[in-house]
């Protein structure tokens, strides 16, 4: 987003107010987060902006609605839920997503699924460095996971959306690392040891759970097939493309449509289907997406008007008013980014625009720029992992083809609140050797 110096005003927060009350009465309402279309609520709060900042004349609220929706990082999300559809529709149309079933049935016990399933996104999101890419990676294989019989398919999905927001904010070349770090003026292995302390015990944690959990719901061990069943170990290709590509840092536009290139060509050798129905295939991919894509697109440009009209300036102010302390210097840096992150929906973003404030409330208050670098990391990664609309819970309930409770998703997204909980654990216990009081 544009940061533009404007004066403070907290009426400027009511349309992301509304939407996000919209959001939450829907799903009150007819017991789904995902039952209302949520483009809708967020034009209901586009509409309540353009009304409450109609002084600056329709004209000039359409130039920066649009100048939202047109910021790099949204149109990048945009861009990246287009061709996740197509990969994924493709791949299930060639049997993809059946063989990688198939394989988990014959050689893992129903008792490792879920600890798997967190490892997996762990090391696939720790490598390529994006939250993002690991989920849409990895949620069309785990859509196979969750037609499963007797598959817990809300702890699937926090394992899976765990497991990514791990790599998210511990990742050398994820860009909430680059822009913390940067912002920072620190260096990156500083900030990977300082947030390491943090998040390997929360990843731990959450490993034993889950293996605990698996082994508590499925106690025979059994695996689903006998291992006679024949499995197509081509149709694997797409997928370990997509993830090795996604490992070794090639752009994920790029990966995506190699991917869906490579499963179209298995497409064509199965007889699967000819060029026009593979181009159909590709249009139903996308066609899939619209919803997100409207989400992405409209967000970008209410956060857009939000910020211009100085409602992060507002968020800014408050919390600067309630830090006084050293202690309270650090938690208010985490509540900030936070805020923002909840305003905006976009982790990297919100580190973006709190990043100056952060770094003055640092250096007044003797906070080392690791450790700064380090809460804004950690905070916008649990907040953006909670949040309903953010790209991350989105794009995972989409790609996984089946009716998610988000409420039970997110209780059941161990590595989120135990992250939450080292972090305050860590901070506490940091202020306390220091000599000052995270409390005071």
């Amino acid at each position: 987003m544009l940061s533009v110096d404007k004066k403070a005003n907290g009426i400027a927060l009511l349309p992301l107010i509304t939407f996000v009350a919209v959001f939450l009465w829907s799903g009150v309402q007819y017991g789904s987060f995902y039952e209302f279309p949520a483009p809708i609520a967020v034009l209901v709060g586009i509409i309540v902006a353009f009304f409450i900042f109609r002084r600056n004349g329709i004209g000039q609220n359409v130039n920066n609605f649009i100048k939202g929706c047109g910021n790099h990082s949204i149109l990048m999300m945009c861009l990246i839920a287009l061709l996740s559809g197509a990969f994924s529709v493709v791949t299930k149309h060639i049997g993809a997503t059946e063989t990688f079933v198939e394989i988990t049935k014959n050689y893992l016990s129903l008792q490792y699924l879920y600890v798997g399933v967190f490892v997996i996104a762990s090391f696939l999101s720790f490598a390529s460095g994006t939250s993002v890419g690991a989920v849409v990676s990895l949620a069309p294989i785990a859509a196979g996971f969750v037609a499963l019989p007797n598959v817990n398919v809300e702890l699937i999905a926090g394992a899976l959306l765990g497991g990514a927001m791990f790599g998210d904010n511990l990742s050398f070349i994820s860009d909430t690392t680059i822009a913390s770090t940067q912002s920072q003026g620190c260096e990156m292995k500083d900030k990977f040891r300082m947030n390491g302390k943090i998040a390997l015990p929360a990843s731990l944690l959450t490993i034993l759970i889950l293996i605990i959990i698996g082994v508590s719901l499925h106690p025979s061990g059994h695996f689903l097939s006998n291992g006679e069943t024949q499995i197509q170990w081509l149709n694997l290709l797409p997928y370990i493309t997509v993830i090795v590509l996604a490992i070794i840092g090639l752009n994920v536009y790029v990966t995506f449509l190699i991917g869906t290139f490579i499963s179209g060509i298995l497409g064509f050798w199965y007889g699967s289907f000819g060029f026009l129905e593979y181009c159909k295939t590709i249009y139903e991919g996308f066609s899939s997406m619209n919803d997100i894509f409207l989400v992405f697109l409209f967000t970008g440009g209410l956060a857009s008007m939000i910020e211009r009209e100085g409602g992060i300036s507002f968020l800014t102010q408050k919390i600067g008013k309630f830090i006084n302390t050293k202690g309270r210097a650090i938690a208010g840096i985490g509540f900030l980014v936070a805020l923002i992150d909840a305003a905006v929906a976009n982790n990297t973003v919100s580190i973006v625009i709190s990043a100056p404030v952060a770094k003055n409330i640092s250096e007044k208050y003797g906070i080392s720029p690791i450790q700064t670098a380090s809460i804004l990391d950690i905070s916008s990664c649990i907040l953006q992992g909670i949040i309903p609309y953010g790209a991350q819970v989105l794009l995972l309930i989409k790609l996984l083809d089946v009716n998610v409770d988000y409420s039970n998703m997110i209780t059941q997204t161990y590595y989120i609140w135990l992250l939450l909980l080292c972090t305050i654990l860590f901070f506490v216990r940091l202020s306390l050797q220091k000599g000052y009081n995270l409390l005071k």
